[in-house]
């Protein structure tokens, strides 16, 4: 139905002509909009009522002390359904040390947050179907166990700012809502999400939707093929200081895979813009010393190249 609606306004009450740059990039921006917008809607609002379950207090508990590893995959596995963004990097970072949380364990609730989320497989499930959607989600999970591990092995606790360990934050009272409270936290957590991201889906579907109707079809397969050993490198150079989130990134992805951008390439790129950015960086600077947060970026930005290849190699 959506499908056929873009055709109708695109070709029959515009009269442009199928198959033509302006006729393409115009089907598949309206088409693209409407689908992302209404998956969104319905979708955040049952993820919001479960994330009532999970709130930063909670969160914290669940994490202290936990063993070795298995911290990293709980942590891992909080991140999907758990707020997080790089504004409120610095006061969850202290909450999560004093709480005695350990440094690899934060780190893997850290990564996966921001990439792996509700928006993400929402938008990758609609754009690409479930098979993309859960190989996503299922590679940034072990990326940021992988990397929280490998950062708790190296035990950089003395390059956290001192002040951090200083701090005693202290522990809040965990307030248990009502199941209507739980819909009103949803309804309103929606529409808040909702004005914060439908700019970067307008600006990354209106991308996409240029890409899709006017790039040349082999431009990509040119200079970033499966014959480019540097193409996956390159695509997470290039991302890190794009700095987007899922909203924004996956219509361009989308754009770029169908004009032959290999899909773990894709993936590389979709996971350095969203996981790893300058803002970031600027953010955790207030917590970290510069050689832990090298270690960081440079610890998921190998693991997110190595991800690219093996996907590139096997599908």
């Amino acid at each position: 139905m959506l499908k056929q609606t873009a055709d109708y306004i695109t070709f029959d009450l515009l009269k442009l002509i199928p198959g033509t740059h302006l006729g393409e990039a115009l089907n598949f921006f309206l088409y693209d909009t409407t689908k992302i917008f209404l998956l969104l809607a319905t979708i955040i609002y049952v993820v919001a009522i479960i994330r009532t379950s999970f709130p930063p207090e909670k969160t914290k508990r669940m994490l202290s002390h936990k063993r070795e590893y298995v911290g990293n995959i709980l942590a891992a596995l909080l991140g999907i359904v758990t707020p997080f963004c790089s504004c409120s990097a610095v006061p969850l970072f202290i909450g999560f040390v004093e709480s005695g949380v350990p440094l690899g364990v934060t780190f893997s609730f850290l990564i996966s947050s921001p990439m792996v989320n509700e928006v993400a497989l929402i938008m990758l499930w609609g754009l690409f179907g479930w098979k993309i959607a859960l190989i996503y989600i299922g590679t940034g999970l072990v990326v940021a166990i992988v990397a929280g591990i490998i950062i708790g092995k190296l035990k950089m606790e003395k390059y956290v700012q001192d002040y951090v360990w200083e701090m005693q934050v202290g522990n809040a009272e965990i307030v248990v809502q009502t199941f209507r409270q739980k819909l009103d936290y949803a309804r309103e957590y929606t529409l808040g999400l909702l004005k914060k991201i439908w700019p970067y889906v307008i600006i990354g579907v209106g991308i996409g939707a240029f890409i899709h109707g006017y790039a040349p079809q082999d431009f990509l397969v040119r200079y970033a093929g499966r014959d480019n050993p540097f193409a996956v490198p390159l695509a997470v150079l290039i991302g890190v200081p794009l700095y987007s989130n899922a909203a924004g990134v996956i219509p361009i992805v989308h754009a770029l895979m169908e004009k032959g951008l290999p899909i773990g390439t894709a993936l590389a790129f979709m996971m350095a813009v969203t996981a790893l950015s300058f803002p970031e960086a600027i953010i955790l600077k207030n917590v970290l010393k510069n050689r832990l947060l090298a270690v960081f970026f440079g610890t998921v930005a190998v693991a997110i190249v190595l991800v690219g290849y093996l996907f590139n190699a096997i599908l």
